[in-house]
């Protein structure tokens, strides 16, 4: 059975355009799913010569829109390119993910980190807030004050610092990340990859 460490930024759009898709491969080939809400801004990017999205030049930031437009023609994902809210704060929305995944299991953690990232760059609402990302968590079928209380914990910031030194050292450098067998599948235009080495 393929397995897959997944690799994700809860402010990015690239991960949200790629998430159903991703879901569906999964299905399709029976493969397993770990989610991990690394810490792009604070620690990989410093390490790995990434820049934060205010921080590029004029080029990149407006080479990225035009991308945006197109990625949302080619795959029919629903997109707001500017979103009310974006960039919103990860880390609570990443402990309450990392919380899930390590106390519930690796499936209801990949949907709660795909209902936050449809609700930043769909629904114009905000995960940084708490009463947000309490009702986002009740919409994926979870107790949304427990799982708030229980990501309040430290932790599950600890273990988010943990796994981002750790996707340092495995090679990881940009959301999406996909890894199977030690190979990175970077962003969701590499998902055709995937596919192939899932085995169709």
């Amino acid at each position: 059975m393929a397995h897959i460490d997944y690799y994700v930024s809860l402010n990015s759009p690239w991960t949200h355009l790629g998430a159903a898709r991703l879901e569906r491969m999964v299905a399709d080939h029976n493969a397993t799913l770990r989610i991990y809400p690394v810490d792009f801004g604070g620690v990989i990017f410093p390490a790995s010569g990434g820049l934060p999205l205010p921080k590029r030049s004029p080029q990149r930031q407006a080479y990225r829109m035009m991308e945006l437009r197109r990625w949302r023609q080619a795959t029919g994902e629903p997109i707001r390119l500017e979103p009310k809210f974006f960039p919103v704060g990860e880390m609570q929305a990443a402990c309450a993910v990392i919380a899930v995944r390590q106390t519930i299991g690796d499936a209801p953690s990949v949907a709660l980190a795909h209902r936050v990232l449809k609700a930043l760059w769909q629904e114009e609402k905000n995960p940084g807030d708490e009463a947000d990302l309490s009702a986002l968590i009740d919409d994926v079928g979870l107790d949304g004050a427990g799982v708030m209380a229980l990501a309040a914990e430290p932790r599950w910031a600890e273990r988010r610092a943990a796994d981002s030194q750790e996707a340092l050292a495995r090679g990881v450098f940009g959301a999406p990340s996909y890894v199977i067998d030690g190979e990175i599948f970077w962003g969701q235009d590499r998902l055709e990859f995937v596919q192939k080495k899932l085995g169709g």
